[in-house]
C-alpha cells in the first residue's frame, strides 16, 4: 500500500511511502505523534483500521459516529442484524468478545443445519479459533479452554481454571491484538496506537511477528514511544515526528534512512535500553537487517552500509559511553580476512562470523538440517547432498578462491606498510621492490592451495564454508530444492519465516548461527 504522510510545515509535498508494510511512528512526547495519526487516518478514508489496547480494555466506547470498520462499528451492526437480542457491551474489548462468541455460534448452527440435512461439509473454522491458537502460541505455558459457553484460562502446573476477566492486562492485551487484526477490512491500514503498552518487552516482537504473518495484506502502522521496538521491525519504514504547528495543522517530520550519521543514530538510539548491535546492509534491502534482529532479539539492530562504518561507528560509540550509557557491538562479514585480522576486531567489540559472508549462514549444516526438519524431510538424505554440491563446487574454483585470498592479503599488507614516511622517490621504489620478497605472494598462494586441498580431500565442510566467497553458493548447491522451496530467496524467507516462532527448529537455527560467531549458551 502507498501512504501518504500528512501535510508538511516547511510547505514542501508530503512524503508518499510506497508499497508499504510496516511503518513506525516515534517522537518525543509533545510533539503531535496522535494528531499525525489522526491526520493518516483521514488520508487513509475506508482503509484505515485504528486499534489500541489501552482504549479496548478501560475506555467505554459509545461513539455516535465510529470509524467505518472497527470493532465498534462492526458490533452495533450486529446489534442491528438482531433486534431480538441485545448485547450492551461497554468496552471495546468485550465487544470484540460478543463479536467472535455470536460468530462461533453463528457457525456452529449453520454446521448443525447442515449435517441435519445430511450435507457433510467441513467443521468451520472460526475466529475464535485462530484466537485461541495464536495466543497459545504467544503464552505457551497458558491455555484457553471452552466450557459450559464460557472461556476459561489454566496455566501449564496448577489445577485451577479462571474467566477471561482474571488474566493479567498483558495477556488480555495480546487476546485483544489477535482478535481485533481479524476484524480488519482486507488490504487494510492497521494503525497501532502504543504498541508497547501492557506488553512485557520479551514478548514484544513475537507477538507482533504473529500478528503481521496472520495478515500480510494489510500494512501496519505503530505509533510507539518504543524506539527498540521500531528498529525490530524488519520491513519498516520509520517517520520521525518532530514538531506540529496547530495554527497550519502541518509537522516537521522525517522518514528515517540507513545514510543517517552517527550523531543521528545515536539520538535515535537514546531511548532503548537494550545494547546496540551495529551490522552491514541497509534497512530495507539487506539480508543481514533481515536476519540478525531474529537471532540477537537481546540487541537494538542498527545497520550502517559499509563494514568501515560498522567498525568505525562501534568505536566512537564506545568512546562515547560516558554520554549514552549503552553497550555496543559490531557485526562485519568475515570475507577474506586471515585469522590475525578476524582477532583483532573481536578484540575491539567487532563480531566476526566462521563463515566467509552472510549467505553462507544459511548454509551452516544446523540451519540446513533444521529447515529440513521442519519441512519434514529426511535431513540425513538432505544435508549430505548439499554437502557434497558444496565440495565439488569449491573443488573447481579452489585456485580461483586461493587467488583471491591473496589479492586480498597482500592488498591489505601493501597498504599497512606503505603507510610511512619516505623523502625521496627512490627510497619509496626500493621499499615496493623488498615489499614483494617480504610478502611472497607465491608462497601465500601454494600454501593457501594446500590448505584448501585439504579441505576438499577430508570434506571438511565448516572450513569451506569460513573461505568459500561465492554468493551463487545458495543458488548452485540445490539446497532450496532438497529443502522443498521454490528458489534461493524463498528459501531464505522459508529461515527467517521459521525464527519468528519459538519452535525447537527456530532454536537450533539460532544456536548454530551464533556458535557461529563463537557464542554459545
Amino acid at each position: 500500500m502507498d501512504i501518504r504522510l500528512p501535510k508538511r510545515i516547511d510547505g514542501h509535498q508530503p512524503e508518499v511511502l510506497i508499497e508499504s508494510k510496516q511503518i513506525t511512528i516515534i517522537g518525543a512526547n509533545g510533539a503531535g505523534k496522535s494528531r499525525f495519526c489522526s491526520a493518516l487516518v483521514d488520508e487513509l478514508g475506508d482503509k484505515a483500521y485504528r486499534i489500541s489496547a489501552l482504549k479496548a480494555l478501560f475506555t467505554p466506547s459509545s461513539s455516535p459516529t465510529p470509524l467505518k470498520g472497527s470493532i465498534e462499528d462492526l458490533f452495533n451492526r450486529m446489534n442491528a442484524a438482531n433486534p431480538h437480542v441485545k448485547n450492551l457491551a461497554e468496552t471495546e474489548f468485550d465487544k470484540l468478545f460478543y463479536l467472535m462468541l455470536n460468530e462461533e455460534v453463528r457457525e456452529l448452527m449453520n454446521f448443525k443445519a447442515h449435517q441435519l440435512m445430511g450435507e457433510n461439509i467441513e467443521f468451520p473454522k472460526t475466529k475464535l479459533d485462530v484466537t485461541v491458537k495464536k495466543w497459545q502460541a504467544v503464552f505457551p505455558k497458558n491455555k484457553m479452554l471452552r466450557e459450559n459457553g464460557k472461556l476459561m484460562f489454566t496455566s501449564e502446573g496448577y489445577e485451577d481454571k479462571y474467566p477471561l476477566m482474571r488474566l493479567s492486562d498483558g495477556e488480555k492485551s495480546v487476546l485483544y491484538y489477535i482478535g481485533a487484526v481479524q476484524y480488519a477490512m482486507p488490504d487494510a491500514a492497521i494503525l497501532v496506537d502504543d504498541p508497547e503498552t501492557f506488553i512485557h518487552s520479551s514478548i514484544m516482537r513475537t507477538l507482533w511477528n504473529v500478528l503481521e504473518e496472520m495478515r500480510p495484506d494489510c500494512t501496519f502502522i505503530y505509533n510507539t514511544h518504543d524506539v527498540a521496538f521500531a528498529s525490530s521491525r524488519i520491513d519498516n519504514q520509520c517517520v520521525w515526528v518532530k514538531e506540529f504547528d496547530p495554527e497550519s495543522q502541518a509537522w516537521d517530520y522525517e522518514v528515517m534512512t540507513s545514510s543517517r550519521e552517527l550523531d543521528a543514530a545515536l539520538f535515535d538510539l537514546l531511548g532503548s535500553r537494550k545494547p546496540v548491535l551495529f551490522i552491514e546492509g541497509d534497512e530495507k534491502h539487506s539480508i543481514d537487517a533481515k536476519l540478525y534482529p531474529l537471532i540477537f532479539p537481546e540487541y537494538t539492530i542498527k545497520p550502517l552500509g559499509s563494514c568501515n562504518k560498522v567498525i568505525e561507528t562501534v568505536r566512537t560509540f564506545g568512546d562515547l559511553q560516558g554520554f549514552h550509557q549503552l553497550d555496543s557491538r559490531g557485526i562485519v562479514d568475515r570475507d577474506r580476512r586471515s585469522d590475525e585480522e578476524v582477532e583483532y576486531l573481536r578484540k575491539k567489540n567487532i563480531l566476526v562470523p566462521d563463515v566467509a559472508e552472510i549467505e553462507n549462514l544459511f548454509m551452516l549444516e544446523g540451519v540446513i538440517r533444521a529447515v529440513a526438519r521442519h519441512k519434514r524431510r529426511n535431513e540425513n538424505i538432505v544435508f549430505p547432498k548439499v554437502k557434497k554440491r558444496v565440495v565439488d563446487l569449491f573443488t573447481h574454483e579452489l585456485k580461483q578462491q586461493a587467488l583471491q585470498h591473496v589479492r586480498h592479503r597482500v592488498k591489505h599488507d601493501v597498504e599497512l606498510r606503505i603507510d610511512m614516511k619516505f623523502r625521496t622517490i627512490s627510497a619509496l621504489e626500493e621499499h615496493m621492490i623488498e615489499l614483494v620478497s617480504e610478502i611472497n605472494p607465491r608462497g601465500l598462494y601454494d600454501q593457501l592451495c594446500r590448505e584448501f586441498h585439504a579441505y576438499e580431500d577430508n570434506g571438511d565442510y565448516a572450513s569451506i564454508l569460513r573461505v568459500y566467497n561465492q554468493k551463487q553458493m545458495l543458488s548452485e548447491s540445490n539446497v532450496a530444492t532438497l529443502c522443498g522451496f521454490k528458489s534461493k530467496d524463498e528459501y531464505i524467507r522459508g529461515v527467517l519465516n521459521i525464527l519468528k516462532g519459538n519452535s525447537t527448529n527456530a532454536e537450533a537455527i539460532r544456536q548454530a548461527i551464533k556458535a557461529c560467531f563463537g557464542l554459545t549458551e
